[in-house]
């Protein structure tokens, strides 16, 4: 369908039955984003990326800048993944949380937050299709360059892993708007799995993607018997590619697995083909 290859998914304390699962599903070495729920502790987000390893995986965990209330915390939780599961790379986010440690944002932990030294190769920083409802379009984007520079600086490999998003057209535009503007790191393009629509408009809610919500809703007419899945949005970047290769830079869907991690896996092996030129590398 998409012609995309070097897809990830995006899971939250998966349990080892569902990384087991997955054997038989996807390839040896995908990786696999480990959200961070504000109940989750850095130990159990620690373990369930050994767990993530030990069933064949590539753990990628998520670090939530505001969330750490020390540089203690950040330098133990550090040590840990790279220990117990040979984390090699992160998802560096700000997180949502209104009270801040000694990390105010994500650009304050890829600046002081040790990464390089505790073995950190890469790092993805978050992309916003849709804009933030907090944060202008200006702010956004100062704060991803800077966060480019501080990384690439640091010697740290850099992609950008985007919010999901219901509308194709914006998510195309958006690809082409960080292109004609010098970016050229690799992305990692979020869109739900298959998931039940009333489960949809909860996350889009939580999330922030109102903006594409009607057309979720327009397009979805089954969606309340059966599975939403992003298939317009993998056309929409198969298209893309096909007039234009290479203007959208590298690419690669990320799955948010909202209706479970079996069926997302199954959904996104469904549609993986051999990778285009332009593809992402996964670093």
């Amino acid at each position: 369908m998409a012609g995309l290859g070097g897809f990830s998914l995006e899971a939250t304390r998966p349990s080892a039955d569902e990384l087991a699962a997955l054997a038989g599903l996807i390839a040896p070495g995908t990786p696999v984003y480990l959200s961070r729920v504000p109940t989750e502790t850095s130990a159990e987000q620690a373990t369930a990326a050994a767990r993530t390893r030990a069933a064949g995986f590539e753990p990628v965990p998520h670090i939530a800048a505001r969330r750490l209330a020390s540089t203690a915390e950040l330098a133990d939780f550090l040590a840990r993944i790279r220990g117990e599961a040979d984390v090699r790379r992160l998802l560096v986010i700000a997180g949502d949380s209104d009270v801040a440690g000694p990390f105010p944002d994500a650009l304050a932990v890829i600046e002081r937050g040790g990464l390089a030294e505790a073995g950190i190769i890469g790092i993805g920083i978050a992309g916003h299709p849709e804009g933030h409802p907090k944060i202008t379009d200006t702010m956004l984007a100062t704060a991803m360059t800077s966060k480019l520079v501080v990384a690439r600086d640091a010697g740290l490999r850099v992609e950008i892993v985007s919010q999901f998003s219901f509308n194709p057209e914006r998510i195309v535009a958006w690809l082409r708007q960080l292109r004609a503007q010098g970016i050229d790191v690799p992305v990692r393009v979020g869109m739900a799995g298959p998931t039940r629509l009333p489960s949809l408009l909860r996350y889009a809610m939580r999330c922030g993607v109102k903006a594409s919500m009607q057309g979720l809703v327009s397009g979805a007419a089954t969606a309340l018997v059966g599975h939403v899945g992003p298939d317009r949005i993998l056309d929409a970047l198969d298209a893309a590619l096909s007039t234009a290769p290479g203007a959208l830079g590298e690419i690669a869907p990320h799955f948010f697995s909202f209706g479970g991690l079996a069926d997302t896996a199954r959904y996104a092996a469904s549609v993986a083909r051999q990778p285009r030129e332009g593809a992402i590398n996964v670093i």
